[in-house]
């Protein structure tokens, strides 16, 4: 138990809000956050809170505050359904390089998935998805594990240095990930370059754009349902992870994050991923990227994210 203790530093205190009302309890009242309760910990939150990726792809910096702002949400949230036991293990250290970070927050989820429990990932960027993806390939095989970036963008650019456009790139590339069980859902095409579609394409990578995710065109029911039945084949076997970069998610309901959009899943849809993605039972880890409270809006991207997590620690099977 040692080592995830010692990558991480403990959560702020003062984002575990209480109403003092034992009639109406919250969140930050019943998750734990003292070692001694993390053994009995059904599902552990981790936040790894830098946004260097980011600012190497261009983007708008501000994701570094995401785990915190998530947090100070999900702890006013109430204890309906909640039934698993949850620990918040804090934020990775984010002393050293983006690379040393990635490092830290692989080994802190090894630590943590190997000990048999669901993860959630607090981001920062969209690269804190490399980390998360060699930590579910060196704990259960690449052959194992299926990833699904429920994204704007692919991730899958070519870059001197990894950064939150290069995660997926990075999987595939070294052999972490196998393509035939990478899942592409919600990108933009007009968010796309055709040399990475290309690429995916060529891999043989499961590909749902937006446009297919909304389509009700009756030859694309049919591959949309040829898609979900390969995707649940998958999923009965194999170890799933879901990573939500909330660039996916339209500017209209999450005006805070690193590459807004004012197309894009709607809240309600994105939610019900999350509950789709809980209801899998080996779904094992659970990752939102890439909001940034400098440019949220009464905190709308946020809360959204919180009430992902609530539905995810309610649903899951």
């Amino acid at each position: 138990m040692s080592k995830q203790f010692d990558l991480t530093s403990r959560p702020d205190e003062s984002a575990f809000f209480s109403r003092n009302d034992p009639n109406d309890p919250r969140l930050g009242e019943i998750v734990r956050r003292t070692p001694d309760h993390y053994d009995n910990a059904d599902i552990v939150i981790i936040g790894c809170p830098q946004d260097e990726g980011v600012r190497r792809n261009g983007g708008r910096v501000g994701a570094a505050e995401a785990p915190n702002a998530i947090r100070r949400q999900f702890y006013k949230l109430t204890t309906f359904n909640i039934r698993k036991r949850i620990f918040d293990l804090g934020d990775v250290k984010t002393t050293g390089s983006l690379e040393e970070i990635h490092d830290a927050l692989t080994e802190t989820v090894k630590a943590v998935l190997a000990d048999g429990k669901r993860v959630i990932v607090l981001g920062g960027g969209n690269d804190v998805s490399y980390a998360d993806g060699r930590a579910m390939a060196e704990v259960f095989g690449p052959d194992w594990w299926i990833g699904v970036n429920v994204d704007a963008h692919l991730d899958v650019r070519l870059a001197e240095e990894r950064n939150s456009g290069t995660p997926y790139r990075q999987l595939l590339d070294e052999g972490l990930l196998l393509p035939k069980y990478f899942y592409e859902v919600g990108y933009q095409s007009h968010l796309t370059s055709p040399i990475y579609y290309e690429y995916i394409r060529d891999l043989g990578v499961n590909r749902i754009s937006l446009e297919l995710v909304r389509s009700r065109s009756e030859a694309d029911i049919e591959l949309k349902e040829s898609i979900r039945n390969k995707f649940i084949g998958h999923s009965a076997s194999l170890i799933t992870f879901f990573g939500f970069d909330m660039d996916a998610v339209r500017s209209a309901d999450a005006p805070g994050t690193s590459a807004p959009s004012p197309l894009g899943l709607r809240a309600g849809e994105f939610i019900q991923l999350v509950k789709y993605a809980a209801s899998l039972a080996n779904t094992r880890m659970i990752e939102f990227s890439e909001v940034n409270p400098r440019f949220d809006q009464d905190d709308r991207t946020a809360k959204l994210v919180a009430i992902g997590m609530h539905r995810f620690c309610t649903g899951v099977s």
